[in-house]
């Protein structure tokens, strides 16, 4: 939320900076009610999310097949495959086989990390899912933290339980970028609503070495800068912001080195993925022939799926416009700039598992399921069971956003 809803939790920023300096400490304190009601709702939603996956491998056996996929077979899926890639090889891929897509398409930090845990762990499928069974945890205490800047704690648990309970929530256990990026996008959210801008700077920092998201988490950290009135803006400050540029900036010229172009993540999303940039009607026009186009040679699943990528684009939109009518000039900027980069690719494409990243949109839902009871039943009633399919889908190595 920004500065200009009444906001009893800014209060605090009035008194200076040493209220600001005291908040790492605060940290450190044993859990509150709302940081164990998060992590009871993590701990109790893995055994079914593991078991799902792991189901999936006898489910979709192929007929006459002597063995299912290994358990932690039914996890090495899609993008993963990449990101080990890198951490094992490099960005020069495997030397006897070559990358099998450009994968300047990826950003370092969360193979780096890939690469550290492995090292302690032994095998690159379960260091991927360690990370993101820590981080996560991580992930769902700092979003109820934040909720609970503007709301009373009933919010914060109710959002994380919305957001366990989402269609994509599977890739929050998978060995992807998401876990990792919402607790660092949500530690440096929570840094900047405190005022404390050299940390805020610093997690965007590390936020934007491993999706380029974190670019758009840099705008809102700006934007929640420049309209804080609560004393928290303190100009000496800024520098630590433009801070959160610089890994960015550093990879940009790193594939500069590389490669010869400057625009080489950019480049290598069109060779790999065929994302090019295009007006939103065309992209629009683009998704609903995928979406409901027949015929030989048509990917069941995948047109499936791309009724889901428009359903994610409308409820981005959809927010960015609340959170505008709301004054949440912040938040707005992070979701809508996340919501037209996606709308302009050729056609919509993971949208859904970046609705993950949207803490807003848990936070809006939390407040209108607890307002209206029928809400959140419709939600449990019609989409949580989607998650069911998302993690069969992913198990099966089918593609689920």
């Amino acid at each position: 939320m920004t500065s200009t809803d009444a906001e009893p939790a800014a209060a605090p920023f009035a008194r200076g900076p040493a209220e600001a300096s005291a908040a790492p400490r605060r940290w450190l304190r044993p859990p509150a009610r709302g940081d164990r009601a998060a992590l009871r709702w993590w701990l109790v939603t893995r055994p079914a999310i593991f078991l799902l996956v792991g189901a999936s491998g006898w489910i979709f056996a192929a007929d006459g097949a002597a063995k299912p996929t290994s358990y932690l077979g039914t996890w090495d899926r899609w993008d993963f495959k990449h990101f080990r890639t890198i951490a094992e090889y490099g960005y020069a891929g495997n030397p006897k086989s070559g990358p099998a897509v450009p994968l300047e398409a990826f950003f370092p930090g969360y193979p780096a990390a890939l690469h550290v845990v492995h090292v302690f762990v032994g095998s690159w499928i379960a260091a991927g899912l360690l990370i993101s069974l820590v981080c996560g945890a991580a992930a769902v205490v700092l979003l109820s933290r934040v909720a609970g800047l503007d709301h009373p704690e009933s919010v914060g648990e109710r959002a994380v339980l919305l957001l366990l309970l989402s269609p994509p929530a599977v890739f929050l256990a998978a060995g992807y970028t998401e876990a990792l990026f919402l607790m660092l996008a949500l530690a440096a959210w929570l840094c900047a609503r405190r005022g404390l801008w050299h940390w805020a700077g610093l997690l965007t920092a590390a936020a934007l070495t491993v999706r380029v998201n974190g670019a758009f988490l840099l705008c809102a950290i700006a934007v929640e800068f420049l309209t804080a009135k609560d004393g928290r803006r303190r100009w000496r400050d800024a520098p630590w912001i433009v801070i959160g540029a610089l890994p960015g900036l550093i990879y940009m010229a790193y594939l500069y080195r590389r490669t010869g172009d400057w625009t080489a993540w950019n480049s290598a999303q069109a060779t790999g993925w065929d994302r090019h940039l295009v007006g939103p009607v065309q992209a629009f026009t683009n998704t609903w022939h995928e979406a409901f186009k027949t015929g030989p040679g048509t990917i069941l699943n995948f047109t499936w799926m791309a009724r889901w990528e428009m359903v994610a684009v409308l409820v981005g939109v959809l927010l960015t416009g609340y959170l505008l009518r709301k004054r949440r000039w912040a938040e707005a900027t992070y979701v809508g700039l996340t919501v037209v980069s996606l709308g302009i690719s050729s056609t919509y494409f993971s949208v859904p598992r970046a609705t993950l990243l949207w803490w807003p949109l848990w936070i809006v839902l939390a407040q209108i399921t607890l307002k209206y009871r029928a809400a959140f039943t419709g939600y449990l009633a019609l989409i949580a069971p989607f998650a069911v399919v998302f993690a069969l889908l992913f198990g099966a190595g089918r593609w689920a956003g």
